[in-house]
């Protein structure tokens, strides 16, 4: 016979009773301790909602507080805005030469081609500024304020095809899963701003018509990070963020209620098993709580100026538009919030390119101007830090048929034209230097690491120092290449 049974089966009700109520308290004591470090869990994350920088972040005095990132999607061609190159017309349709070429790798959408003649571009070139800046008379606005620009002509990337160009701009990696550039951004310097994200991501309109990439979550995903470092996406039609709203029937105080539940049920998790991520769902669900006021006074532009929406164009008052993203990032700077990224889509032109870049331009031109003197005129952009960028530049030969009148363009990712403005950026330069023919770089390159590696030194962080262990690495967005920041464009 099993001794233990025997025991149970000469048990008294008294001795029962004894031990029962011993056993009880034991276990009541271990229930409740895991509830009071939850409720101290909750009571700390909701009194410190505020998202704090990393311990021991900004490594220096920033120039920097946020960053506005301006993507044209698509890769716009260098040589019909900023690289201007007055001896191709000499070369109108005239075989690339093997010595500029080089025996490079094309994309699959030109490698058939018998033929790589020059299209000189179409577009007239003056200088602006100071400095001479040359620039195309597709942008008229942005000409008038080089002075405030530093454009670089001699960025360089790995990728020749834009899924791969995209995310390796975006991350720093050609490799998906990798953190996106907002989302260490708000990992390393967090937020000020209790009731919007840190790292808002606007998909505007364009107007070229032209088949567009598609935009992958991953360019503005945290990665490895935590995922409340991820931004958030607004959208240009309907609600600005789905779900925020509450259903129907549903009053602030019922929604209030349910989430202060749903957070005791959280926190007794995050006590059972730790996991860090249900902390981030806390945050997560009180934020978006928050953004059920804050999100509509940030896209009500009916408190703005006639001066400031006519400063904007026509189309900020157009939902969706690239101008109508420029007017909220401007909005979303005076909030403090971290990181803003617009997507323009459209840039692909490997036909038709003259009319389609000028359609492009025009979205855009007069709205990156605005967003600029708009800064500017609310001391906002000494520390805003403003980015305008594709993924690639375009080849100087032409894609199909080449006429007087009309060419497209490959992807071509030897050498491209970006141009910042604002926190720790010095204006009226001009960087680096391209051969005759737009395809090679002479002096200065930028690799998108370096490009990288200056935004963050803007900002505060040493690239070198910012690293994040995963998979047994130590992660940075600057990669494991040697990375320079580019102190030629600095103030």
């Amino acid at each position: 016979m099993n001794p233990c049974h025997e025991y149970l089966n000469h048990l008294t009700r008294r001795q029962f009773f004894a031990g029962a109520g011993l056993a009880m308290g034991g276990v009541a004591l271990n229930w409740l301790a895991p509830r009071a470090r939850a409720a101290d869990l909750g009571a700390k994350a909701l009194a410190a909602r505020v998202h704090p920088p990393h311990p021991g972040f900004p490594h220096f005095a920033p120039k920097a507080k946020r960053i506005i990132y301006l993507h044209m999607n698509g890769g716009p061609s260098q040589l019909d805005t900023f690289d201007y190159k007055p001896g191709l017309q000499e070369h109108f349709d005239v075989e690339l030469p093997e010595s500029v070429r080089m025996g490079q790798r094309i994309t699959t959408m030109t490698s058939g081609q018998t033929r790589f003649p020059v299209a000189p571009s179409l577009f007239k070139f003056a200088q602006h500024g100071q400095n001479g800046a040359w620039v195309s008379d597709l942008l008229p606005y942005t000409a008038t304020m080089v002075d405030d620009l530093a454009i670089v002509r001699t960025v360089h990337t790995n990728a020749i095809n834009h899924d791969p160009a995209c995310t390796f701009l975006m991350t720093g990696s050609e490799i998906p899963g990798k953190a996106s550039l907002g989302s260490w951004i708000s990992y390393g310097l967090g937020s000020e701003n209790n009731d919007l994200p840190a790292f808002v991501v606007l998909t505007p309109k364009w107007s070229s018509k032209a088949a567009a990439q598609a935009l992958f979550t991953r360019m503005w995903s945290s990665g490895f990070l935590p995922t409340s470092h991820t931004g958030v996406a607004l959208r240009a039609q309907g609600d600005p963020v789905l779900f925020l709203e509450n259903p129907n029937g549903v009053d602030r105080t019922t929604r209030r209620a349910m989430l202060d539940s749903l957070s005791q049920f959280n926190q007794m998790a995050h006590a059972r098993y730790g996991d860090p991520e249900t902390v981030t769902r806390i945050a997560q669900y009180e934020m978006a709580f928050r953004m059920q006021t804050s999100v509509p006074d940030l896209t009500d532009f009916s408190n703005e100026s006639q001066a400031t929406l006519d400063l904007y164009g026509d189309d900020v008052k157009v939902p969706g538009s690239f101008a109508a993203s420029c007017l909220l990032a401007r909005r979303m700077a005076e909030r403090d919030v971290r990181v803003v990224q617009i997507l323009h889509r459209g840039w692909d032109q490997h036909g038709n390119l003259p009319n389609d870049h000028r359609l492009q331009c025009k979205d855009t031109d007069q709205a990156c101007h605005a967003l600029i003197t708009d800064l500017k005129q609310r001391g906002l952009l000494d520390d805003t830090l403003v980015v305008w960028a594709g993924e690639f530049g375009r080849t100087v030969y032409s894609q199909g048929a080449l006429t007087k009148t009309n060419y497209g363009r490959d992807h071509h990712p030897r050498c491209f034209s970006v141009w910042l403005a604002g926190g720790g950026v010095r204006g009226g330069v001009v960087y680096g230097e391209t051969d005759d023919f737009s395809y090679n770089i002479v002096k200065d390159p930028v690799s998108l690491h370096d490009l990288n590696a200056t935004l963050l030194h803007c900002l505060g962080i040493d690239h070198s120092k910012f690293t994040f262990k995963h998979q047994g690495l130590d992660m940075r967005l600057s990669g494991v290449e040697p990375a320079q920041v580019v102190k030629g464009i600095l103030a």
